[in-house]
């Protein structure tokens, strides 16, 4: 099904639905290098949250495959990814400035051309912007565990969100996740699994593929035996 209903989460306590987010309001300083990117960088990579499909040929000014990041952080990654694979186009999602700003400024530095932003909720951006069977991959890298139980209705890779995720994926077209805390690992294996529209490319869990960089956090929690754990799943055929 490639049209999913419009995702909601559970009633608030005055039986008040509310759209789901992918994200939590979190403050944070811009830095002066930040800042300066994203005045200067952000009018060409930055795109407006738009309520019709991306013309991803439009905007990269070619036709390529096109990735989907959510939540890149600082965006280290990102650039990271986007420099070892130039015949890939990737569009980042992320709702915070800093991290919008320090992505500018390394897109800046290293001179990349293949990655453009979006400032807005993840959901907003895969319902308006992206048509379905249109995205190569989508990338999800270290999302928020909210470890707390409590809490756990908060993380991003859920029933619906994963639903949606799969129907913006072309046939083939992978959706890769990582993480650092193991039950919220088991918790991304087993609703992908159950997703029909999705299939395991590995029995369990995945190596790390080589084009997902080390981040200096996972570096630092490896040497201390930390776990990290990746998801690769690709889209059914039809």
């Amino acid at each position: 099904m490639d049209e999913p209903p419009t995702l909601e989460s559970p009633a608030t306590a005055d039986s008040r639905a509310r759209p789901l987010r992918s994200f939590v309001v979190r403050t944070g300083r811009m830095g002066p290098g930040q800042a300066r990117a994203m005045a200067e960088l952000g009018p060409r990579f930055v795109l407006a949250l738009s309520p019709s499909p991306l013309d991803a040929a439009a905007t990269f000014g070619r036709v390529a495959p096109l990735v989907v990041e959510i939540g890149f952080g600082m965006g280290t990654a990102t650039a990271a990814i986007a420099e070892t694979r130039p015949d890939v186009d990737f569009l980042g999602v992320e709702v915070h400035p800093p991290g919008v700003g320090a992505l500018l400024k390394l897109i800046g530095e290293r001179g990349l051309t293949n990655i453009r932003i979006v400032q807005d909720d993840a959901v907003d951006v895969l319902e308006r912007m992206i048509a379905p069977r249109s995205l190569a991959g989508a990338n999800i890298f270290f999302p928020d565990p909210w470890h707390k139980k409590r809490h756990h209705k908060r993380r991003l890779l859920q029933p619906l969100f994963v639903r949606l995720l799969a129907s913006r994926l072309v046939p083939g077209g992978t959706l890769h996740c990582a993480t650092d805390w193991q039950p919220y690992a088991e918790q991304m294996l087993a609703v992908l699994s159950a997703e029909p529209d999705l299939a395991n490319t590995t029995e369990g869990f995945a190596a790390r593929p080589a084009h997902r960089p080390l981040t200096k956090f996972e570096q630092r929690g490896l040497s201390r035996g930390h776990g990290v754990w990746d998801l690769v799943f690709a889209r059914r055929a039809p």
